[in-house]
């Protein structure tokens, strides 16, 4: 019987179809591959952050992405520890940061690649990007704001009509 499972093969053995083998040969490949190139000015230098900056991309990867083990890159370990580049850096310079990681934040997105266009909102000081020249509220911020003016609108409309 164990010649019957040698000779079938480890696909046979294991229970996997040949659909579900080539998958994992896919997955061999790893995603950061195929991630966009990271995005530079007209100039050609990559995006620089601030201090300040700087420090709240080191708390959003220490807490969000999944490559950062106690201050290494996973996807960078070939069998030696490797510092996480993005986190000792000043410039964007990880696809994987920059793709997966720095979305989450979208404030410290547009302060990074927006730098002149950002605006802060009014009511929570977010950063945003406005999408025209008159915009005071960020995304979230505009929705409450115009539902609160609506209704302020609609109760001053009310109280004036004559019965």
């Amino acid at each position: 019987m164990s010649e019957h499972a040698a000779g079938m093969g480890q696909e046979a053995f294991s229970g996997r179809t040949e659909k579900e083998n080539k998958g994992r040969e896919h997955m061999k490949d790893t995603p950061y591959k195929r991630l966009p190139p990271i995005e530079r000015k007209p100039d050609g230098s990559l995006y620089r952050m601030t201090l300040a900056q700087r420090k709240r991309a080191n708390s959003l990867i220490r807490r969000a992405c999944c490559n950062c083990e106690g201050g290494n890159c996973i996807a960078l370990d070939d069998g030696d520890t490797c510092s996480c580049p993005q986190m000792i850096s000043y410039t964007v310079c990880c696809k994987w940061f920059r793709w997966a990681v720095l979305p989450l934040d979208k404030a410290l997105e547009a302060e990074i690649y927006c730098g002149d266009r950002v605006k802060w909102c009014a009511v929570c000081g977010a950063a945003f990007v406005p999408r025209s020249n008159r915009a005071k509220y960020c995304e979230a911020c505009a929705r409450r704001v115009r539902r609160q003016q609506k209704n302020a609108s609609d109760r001053k409309h009310r109280w004036n009509t004559d019965n």
